[in-house]
């Protein structure tokens, strides 16, 4: 397969998908190597850039996915009739931070750290597609192990979690610190990108 049809193969399969692709899936399907699928999906974000196209090829992690530009929010939102939707609560973006920069925790760890009891808010950002479970501590109990999405990295403009700022060594003692540290380090990733309209 050329390097042309590759493109519009991609391109078609993440169009069709609507949601974030694997790499590998995709190589797989296509007969071509990981590293061929990766240089063609930045070829077509170069293009849709270059061009000021209305969508965006992003790299989340190891996937792939077609979304719109930025730049055409706001007409997207008045052509869909929605609301402009409320922020994320304090109480769930204490516990997305907590996450975000100690993952995989448990519910234990971030109640330990937010000293209160974090079932609803877990629950929450459950639903909203911004963590996950991913497993299971061998510990008595077996609690679940939490972390984030490609949901949350797209919210948050980032393509890795290696792109977070980084977050100060603190002792893990000092729960009301890093709690802070950790809020204040994703609000500096962009003011409002975690806004429920942006995870729908």
């Amino acid at each position: 397969m050329d390097d042309m049809n590759i493109k519009s193969a991609i391109e078609a399969i993440l169009f069709a998908a609507g949601e974030p692709v694997p790499a590998a899936r995709i190589s797989l399907i296509l007969g071509v190597s990981e590293e061929a699928v990766y240089a063609a999906a930045k070829e077509l974000s170069d293009e849709y850039s270059f061009n000021l196209r209305g969508i965006r090829l992003l790299k989340l992690d190891k996937n792939l996915q077609l979304c719109s530009s930025p730049e055409y929010a706001s007409v997207i939102t008045k052509t869909l009739e929605h609301r402009k939707p409320p922020m994320l609560s304090q109480p769930a973006l204490e516990t997305l931070a907590v996450v975000a920069y100690f993952q995989p925790v448990t519910r234990a760890y971030i109640d330990q750290v937010r000293g209160v009891d974090s079932s609803y808010t877990v629950g929450v950002l459950l639903d909203k597609g911004l963590i996950e479970r991913c497993g299971k501590l061998d510990v008595p109990g077996r609690p679940s192990l939490l972390r984030t999405t490609d949901v949350f990295l797209r919210t948050m403009g980032v393509s890795e979690l290696s792109e977070l700022p980084e977050l100060p060594d603190i002792s893990a003692s000092d729960g009301a610190k890093k709690l802070e540290d950790a809020i204040e380090k994703l609000n500096t990733v962009g003011e409002n990108q975690l806004s429920i309209e942006e995870i729908q």
